[in-house]
């Protein structure tokens, strides 16, 4: 029952700072500004490729505030969309989950879904803002049963387990799986991560927060666009292959350049190696300049 990976909500100290770095890293641009109730902020609405980035500024005590003295700048919530809301609302309703409503979205505290704060909202068409697609992952990270989770939210949000994708890294130490939503034609899912190298950085997180929203998942359609504004503004990351120089499929963005989130990318189908179906991966779209490395 559900579209995408719609948004994510980060906590911010300073939303119209935060508002221009997201502007100059990434093209992303202003759609609205609005208040949220429920999370007793106010909120910068930025166009970030397809996908929304809310950038969630404490106004009073309330739970951005309380996240914001706890955390300092992150990664609040993750945001997914569904086109039959009232659908989902009804299924959820059979499970005996509440919705809490805010506004058109309604949201489903961490505490019950192994770690994970989510907001829903209405699926939307909207064109493509800056140098990214749209996001497509939300990570899960878990001290818990990796297999637990996906089950819960298989049946939470009505999802067919058949088409999820076992993943595993020793590299960066976990297992679990991807509950594709609708695969071959979208990514968008929900990782599920169980920890499996305590000295690892998501190890290193779970063990800290335990069963948690960890980062965040994109895609670019042009790498080489993407990285070198990321160089031209001075900004920390980390190549998926052996070097910066050498580049040309993916990276992570470090929470210090993007407000506290740990930002995934991959160019145009590149994260479909990972997702179950590496022949839809297209040899060199979305490398942008980058392509002419190595040719």
């Amino acid at each position: 029952m559900l579209d995408k990976i719609d948004r994510i909500q980060l906590t911010v100290a300073d939303r119209k700072s935060a508002a221009a770095n997201w502007q100059t890293l990434f093209g992303a641009d202003v759609a609205r500004e609005d208040d949220s109730a429920y999370l007793s902020a106010k909120r910068t609405i930025m166009s970030f490729g397809e996908s929304e980035v809310e950038l969630c500024q404490p106004d009073g005590a309330g739970r951005c505030a309380d996240f914001l003295a706890e955390r300092g700048e992150g990664l609040m919530t993750a945001g997914l969309s569904t086109s039959n809301i009232d659908g989902l609302v009804e299924h959820m309703a059979g499970l005996g989950v509440e919705p809490i409503w805010d506004g058109e979205q309604f949201y489903l505290p961490a505490e019950d879904h192994y770690g994970m704060p989510f907001v829903i909202s209405p699926s939307l068409m909207r064109p493509r803002v800056g140098l990214v697609n749209f996001l497509y992952e939300v990570t899960n990270t878990l001290i818990s049963d990796w297999s637990g989770a996906a089950a819960h939210f298989a049946g939470l949000f009505n999802l067919d387990a058949t088409r999820f994708s076992a993943i595993g890294s020793e590299r960066f130490g976990y297992k679990g799986t991807l509950t594709l939503f609708n695969p071959p034609e979208r990514l968008d899912r929900i990782e599920i991560s169980q920890v499996t190298n305590g000295t690892s950085a998501m190890g290193r997180w779970a063990a800290k927060r335990g069963d948690s929203l960890y980062m965040c998942y994109c895609e670019t359609h042009d790498m080489g666009a993407f990285l070198d504004s990321l160089d031209a503004n001075r900004a920390r990351w980390t190549p998926r292959g052996e070097s910066q120089e050498a580049e040309q499929h993916g990276l992570w963005v470090h929470p210090s350049a993007t407000n506290g989130l740990l930002l995934g990318v991959s160019r145009t189908t590149f994260a479909w190696n990972w997702s179950g179906r590496p022949e839809i991966i297209h040899p060199t779209a979305g490398m942008g300049n980058r392509e002419k490395i190595g040719a």
